[in-house]
């Protein structure tokens, strides 16, 4: 442990969550993530943003208008990260990793995953299992029994996967990234204890009827705060060169 601090040391390598703010606006963060990318160099340190945004549904690069069916009075934001339509709103916790992956000595495959185990070890503080679902990006939890270790039928393996499982599993940590000149930005949302209503009008990442929970729904009273932190402290570990 000491040899990989003092590694990390000599990188200058620290990441400690960056606190924007709760309710806080969707767009003037992203065109913040855009620039602090656009103008970082090889010597910029890496940072991690967390806040909580206001209402917003955010469309990614392979979205379809078809899948937002319903958006009343909440906004739609175009982006270009990756994926489809999510929801954003009170009583989630997003992160935005904003890091350099040539500098971290990983690829974007192994930061997808290190982002997922974060959320996984999260879910674990607070007494739930997360699983990885074969083709499908984020974490899930068991609606049965979300405490259970037992491993998923439908979890990645060597299988090619065409048409995702969901059976039996509620979505409770969402992902989206973009990577610029080896540079990432957008990032991960964990649902804590939010009005689950919105994702009704929507296909979540582009599903038809998969079902979106969060902590409160599967019996976990856990505060933002708290799940901010944890959060935030399990990237900084998990995401480290």
């Amino acid at each position: 442990m000491g040899k990989i601090a003092d590694m990390n040391a000599e990188n200058n390598w620290h990441l400690a969550p960056k606190h924007l703010g709760r309710n806080v606006d969707y767009e003037p963060t992203y065109a913040a993530m855009q620039a602090f990318t656009a103008a970082r160099s090889e010597n910029t340190p890496d940072e991690l943003w967390v806040c909580e945004h206001a209402p917003v549904y955010t469309q990614g690069l392979a979205g379809k208008k078809e899948h937002i069916f319903n958006p009343g009075d909440i906004a739609v934001v175009q982006t270009n990260r990756g994926g489809q339509v999510t929801y954003h709103g009170p009583g989630q916790v997003v992160a935005y990793p904003l890091l350099d992956l040539k500098r971290a000595g990983y690829f974007v495959k192994e930061y997808v995953y290190r982002i997922e185990e974060a959320v996984i070890r999260t879910l674990l503080h607070f007494g739930v299992t997360g699983h990885r679902v074969a083709g499908a990006p984020g974490i899930y939890v068991r609606l049965d029994d979300p405490a259970s270790h037992a491993l998923l039928p439908q979890r990645p393996s060597k299988t090619a996967v065409n048409t995702p499982n969901f059976e039996g599993l509620g979505k409770i940590g969402a992902l989206g990234i973009k990577v610029s000149r080896n540079c990432t930005y957008h990032g991960v949302a964990l649902n804590v204890a939010m009005d689950l209503e919105p994702y009704s009008r929507i296909n979540p990442c582009g599903y038809h009827k998969l079902q979106t929970v969060d902590l409160f729904t599967i019996g976990v009273s856990a505060s933002w705060d708290e799940a901010a932190q944890v959060l935030g402290q399990k990237l900084a570990t998990y995401l480290a060169p």
